[in-house]
């Protein structure tokens, strides 16, 4: 896929690694719809690094979990460009929780979390379907998470959604084809601000340098990182459909060996 004059939107891209996957986008010459739900400021900071790139952009406050608030930003694509050639299902919902503590998470967490990670996710497919049906081609990320096979992360429920979300990637990738080809990433932990409000500045050193020691690749992940493989993906994987790909520096392979 060229990316160059395509059209893409890119949910929960205020910050993390949305806006990282926004500004590369734009940097290749295409034209962003930057969604955030809360986050207005850095939005719009994301919004003028991307037009600082040369892109076109849309500002959208948009809730993925309501279906009303994914159409509206599809629409609001179609008439400005006229096209959707991808979506990257971006926004996430978590709360950070050990997973022994079953008190922890309450079924209002539950449905929540559900409601952003996979129902948003479907609503978003849902919304832009029909315009790249009728183009005849598109491109869908959705970004998952490595808990999805690990079963750790940030919470239980976290963990559930992510793999439902992997579930669902597959069944999509069935029913979509020829025309739309679907796909996930994997991250695994990233050096972002959420979990570093999530844990407080020592904590969260601490839990980076765990994780980067315990990786084959010695490192913890980075939202640049995770971008490159969501960006090809998107414009050079013309053969792949149905794939999950982790970006997690190898912790799935287990502990790093000693030497």
């Amino acid at each position: 896929m060229e990316l160059a004059g395509g059209v893409f939107i890119v949910t929960g891209s205020a910050t993390g690694l949305g806006a990282t996957v926004a500004q590369r986008l734009a940097s290749k010459g295409a034209r962003v719809v930057i969604n955030y739900t809360r986050s207005a400021a850095e939005a719009e900071a994301t919004a003028d690094a991307c037009r600082n790139a040369g892109a076109d952009v849309i500002l959208c406050q948009a809730d993925v979990s309501v279906d009303d608030d994914c159409r509206r930003m599809a629409a609001a694509a179609l008439a400005r460009w006229g096209r959707i050639d991808g979506l990257v299902n971006n926004a996430a919902q978590s709360k950070i929780v050990p997973h022994a503590d079953l008190e922890g998470l309450s079924a209002a967490d539950f449905h929540r979390i559900f409601a952003v990670n996979v129902i948003g996710a479907y609503q978003m497919v849902r919304a832009v379907t029909p315009a790249m049906q009728q183009q005849g081609r598109g491109a869908i990320v959705n970004i998952s998470s490595g808990s999805a096979f690990t079963g750790s992360g940030s919470s239980i429920a976290y963990a559930a959604s992510k793999a439902a979300l992997n579930v669902m990637t597959l069944s999509l990738a069935r029913a979509l084809a020829p025309e739309i080809r679907v796909n996930a990433v994997c991250p695994g932990v990233m050096q972002t601000r959420w979990w570093r409000e999530g844990l407080g500045a020592e904590n969260y050193q601490a839990f980076i340098d765990r994780y980067a020691a315990s990786a084959p690749l010695q490192t913890a992940g980075t939202t640049e990182a995770v971008a490159d493989p969501v960006v090809w993906l998107l414009e050079g994987a013309e053969h792949v459909t149905g794939e999950t790909i982790m970006v997690d520096a190898g912790s799935h392979l287990g502990p790093a060996p000693r030497r």
